[in-house]
């Protein structure tokens, strides 16, 4: 079940900070450990200004898509729920109510680049995270 998280309650945010933590580690190891651990408090904070839509299995969050505008910042599943049709639903649910969204994904993370890609996004541009120094593709999909 995806649910539009209103007002994130403390117990919630610990969930997604966590899940949003996990993944990145998971997701990104060409980025070093310590770039994720430093930017978590930092994220925790912004995640409640977010439009936060979040997964639910048996009363339970494993996954969320966060949004900023029409700025998708992640797409974020644990990984032992990867791979099924999880992050689609998150997404086709955002696309519902959405004519155009963009976001930037690390270009060496091949599967989330491709997962876009087969959902409808362009890549626009290459550019270069000035944080982490890798390079990004900027994506955009439009209804």
């Amino acid at each position: 079940m995806i649910k539009l998280i209103e007002t994130v309650s403390r117990t919630d945010l610990e969930t997604i900070a966590s899940i949003w933590l996990k993944s990145n580690l998971d997701a990104h190891d060409f980025i070093e450990k310590s770039y994720w651990l430093h930017n978590y408090p930092v994220v925790k904070a912004m995640l409640p200004k977010a439009k936060l839509f979040v997964y639910y299995q048996h009363d339970e969050i494993i996954g969320f898509l966060g949004m900023v505008d029409d700025f998708i910042a992640g797409i974020f599943v644990l990984s032992e729920y990867r791979s099924l049709g999880i992050g689609t639903q998150l997404l086709n649910k955002v696309k519902t109510s959405c004519s155009h969204l963009s976001l930037s994904v690390y270009s060496k993370n091949e599967s989330a680049v491709r997962f876009y890609l087969k959902h409808g996004f362009k890549a626009l541009k290459k550019q270069t995270d000035h944080e982490t120094n890798e390079a990004e593709w900027l994506m955009e999909w439009t209804a």
